[in-house]
């Protein structure tokens, strides 16, 4: 069954959608079975991935909505190798729609539940804002990838949204956690790097991935192609980054399975 992991941060610009696009190629190299759904108006995480958002029909919208299932508005990504539920300027609508549904908070999440079985992992790419879509993919979540720049309003904006996290997870979603925090557009002769990234650490411990995602020409290059980093430059920094991020993600994964007592 898979293992639901929305990728969020209430702020903008920190690399939710590389992150989502490149951590799910990563995993399929690996050979796991990977869902990306994409919950942003803005449809960048589909179109990154090599599909007209404009042609994307049904897409996610419908899926909330009722009006399709995520089967049928599925599409694969050509060069990624997973699966993406699409999303494109009609989800903008949906969050006057949804306030007007019976389980509004829910509707994700018994969407995704039809296909749980036949993928290892799902991502979720969020919008920067914490409005109905967020809330959608926070509930039906099991834990939360935190992409993050190391810079003077990052500890703030985590803040904030571990209070969100907090607040989801007493009222709607208890198993909901945090899964890990990655730090994005990383310079190490950055001084303020440095002193945040210490900062992250004290605070958070091992949540806070040793992979760092450095800035790179090539990640930044790969969405206007319809590419993950890892078909655009395999052998780019980038592409390396995500796919020790993977390796990261699935080790844990494997130390966090205990074995099953015997019973004689």
């Amino acid at each position: 069954m898979a293992k639901i992991i929305a990728i969020t941060n209430q702020k903008g610009g920190v690399g939710k959608t590389t992150t989502s696009i490149n951590l799910a190629a990563s995993l399929v190299a690996t050979k796991r079975r990977v869902l990306m759904v994409d919950m942003d108006p803005q449809g960048n995480a589909t179109s990154g991935s090599g599909i007209d958002k404009d042609e994307a029909e049904p897409n996610v919208f419908d899926v909330l909505t009722g009006e399709a299932t995520v089967e049928e508005a599925l599409v694969a990504s050509e060069h990624g190798g997973f699966d993406v539920l699409p999303a494109n300027g009609d989800l903008s609508a949906a969050e006057v729609h949804l306030l007007q549904m019976d389980m509004k908070e829910h509707r994700l999440s018994i969407a995704l539940n039809t296909v749980k079985d036949q993928y290892d992992y799902i991502f979720i790419d969020c919008p920067p804002s914490l409005n109905m879509l967020t809330i959608n993919a926070l509930v039906a979540a099991c834990s939360i990838i935190i992409p993050m720049q190391c810079e003077y309003y990052a500890l703030e904006g985590l803040s904030a949204l571990t209070q969100t996290i907090n607040q989801i997870s007493e009222r709607v979603n208890p198993s909901l956690h945090i899964e890990g925090i990655l730090r994005t557009m990383y310079d190490p002769r950055n001084r303020l790097a440095t002193e945040v990234s210490n900062q992250l650490h004290e605070h958070f411990g091992d949540k806070v991935y040793r992979s760092v995602i450095p800035r790179n020409v090539r990640l930044a290059e790969a969405p206007s192609y319809g590419m993950p980093a890892l078909q655009y430059d395999r052998l780019s920094r980038g592409a390396k980054c995500y796919l020790a991020l993977a390796g990261e993600i699935i080790r844990r994964e494997e130390q966090n399975v205990q074995p099953v007592a015997e019973v004689n």
